[in-house]
């Protein structure tokens, strides 16, 4: 898939580590906030293997409140100027509003990852205009709400029918098939029930297919353990997530997770 002036071959999973420059993430909100240390991260992140820095201004948790657009710019704007300097890897963006993502691609972002799957004012023709790679995901609800007793009929008949239908709206507006990427949005408005189901039947969801699990609270739920000890379920998750499939697993653990993904990979090439 072409990202701009670079190149990722799909053909082989491969790993994009997220960099929240939020004061409320699930996981590592705080963390990463000043563009010094978020670049430390990115280069961390880079030499473990990662081949894409997802930037994320806006916290998508549940019960997450909703910033501004001038806030979102501040945060990620100096961070993806400083990595676009330094690094060589692709920068995706993590955002659902369109004047963000105009500015983060000026500024050396190379796709957009949006959790409204474009449906945001002003966010399809963006993405047109841009034509940049484009993830899109699915949520039941918003954030704010999404967890909010989800209800499916058929999670994965219902997941996979949005996705299509959001990827037919892409098309009609002039975004070309091959820049688009689907995400099933694990934990996004939907049980451990509903996960694992959905996770079972992955290969029936579509592809490119973008996974991410990351320390989620579904892994919480089957271990019984905080955020901050679900590396090996994160990692168990990536690597099953490529073997049904998935071209591009999104992770906290960079190394961990490119290390069992390589191994994966190695067995899946035989």
């Amino acid at each position: 898939m072409q990202f701009r002036d670079k190149q990722l071959d799909l053909s082989r999973p491969q790993v994009m580590g997220i960099l929240n420059v939020t004061p409320d993430s699930f996981s590592d909100g705080g963390r990463f906030v000043d563009p010094h240390t978020a670049l430390q991260q990115a280069r961390k992140m880079v030499q473990e293997g990662a081949s894409i820095i997802d930037i994320g201004g806006e916290s998508t948790r549940p019960g997450a409140q909703p910033v501004s657009t001038d806030e979102e710019l501040a945060r990620v704007i100096p961070v993806i100027e400083a990595i676009s300097r330094e690094l060589d890897v692709i920068i995706s963006i993590d955002t659902t509003k369109d004047a963000v993502m105009r500015e983060a691609v000026g500024a050396g972002a190379h796709m957009i990852n949006d959790v409204m799957a474009l449906q945001g004012e002003g966010t399809l023709q963006a993405v047109a205009d841009l034509q940049v790679p484009v993830c899109l995901m699915h949520m039941q609800g918003e954030p704010r709400t999404m967890q909010q007793a989800p209800h499916y009929e058929d999670v994965v008949s219902e997941v996979r029918g949005f996705l299509a239908r959001r990827r037919q709206a892409c098309l009609e507006a002039g975004i070309a098939a091959n820049q688009i990427i689907l995400d099933p949005g694990f934990g996004f408005g939907k049980t451990l029930e509903h996960n694992l189901r959905l996770f079972k039947h992955l290969p029936e969801i579509g592809s490119p297919l973008l996974v991410g699990v990351s320390r989620k609270s579904m892994i919480g739920s089957m271990l019984d353990l905080p955020v901050d000890q679900r590396l090996h379920g994160s990692v168990a998750l990536a690597a099953l997530a490529v073997w049904l499939g998935a071209a591009i697993i999104r992770v906290h653990d960079v190394a961990a997770s490119v290390q069992a993904i390589r191994c994966v990979a190695a067995v899946q090439r035989i």
